[in-house]
């Protein structure tokens, strides 16, 4: 079975993936966490995580899915060219599933990912019309959007994310552990 890739970053949210990572574990569904580098990150809460791979290391036709987690300001990292080219060459497969909640949709704008595909970014209109990033066009006033393979959603939608994120991949998991 390919494995999901977590790309992590300074100050990612820690509790937009809690009910993702749950729902990987439950369907048996592998999964890396990714970093630029083997160097602690540190969640926007405190809780700091060790990379199992590298950018450099992976074999992206490892994998068939990239899980991206918010962070406390997305625009300190989005002109990082190690996180925008990964983001670029892991999802170019066929069939490659991106789930992206809260601000890590600005990391699919910038990696052109968004382009004609309806989406939703956790940012204020201010935020999104300011960094020149999205098609204003396309923007879906909605917690959770999924336009093909690509599901994007707010922070606060995360259990919804989560779940569609893993009835995606078609994983066997127990959805009501996780609410109505």
């Amino acid at each position: 079975m390919k494995k999901t890739a977590v790309l992590i970053y300074p100050n990612f949210s820690e509790y937009e993936l809690t009910t993702a990572l749950s729902i990987l574990m439950q369907g048996a569904k592998p999964v890396s966490i990714i970093s630029i580098d083997k160097e602690p990150v540190k969640g926007e809460a405190g809780l700091t995580l060790m990379a199992d791979q590298t950018i450099d290391q992976i074999n992206y036709e490892e994998f068939d899915s990239l899980l991206l987690t918010g962070c406390m300001d997305v625009f300190a990292i989005i002109d990082n060219t190690k996180y925008i080219d990964f983001i670029k060459k892991i999802s170019n497969q066929d069939n490659f599933i991106i789930a992206s909640i809260s601000s890590s949709p600005a990391l699919l704008a910038k990696a052109g990912l968004l382009k004609n595909n309806n989406y939703t970014v956790g940012l204020l209109e201010e935020a999104r019309n300011n960094s020149g990033l999205f098609e204003g066009a396309n923007y879906v006033n909605e917690l959770l959007v999924k336009d093909g393979n690509i599901i994007t959603a707010w922070g606060s939608a995360f259990i919804k994310f989560g779940i569609l994120f893993g009835k995606s991949l078609d994983l066997q998991f127990e959805e009501g552990w996780y609410g109505k």
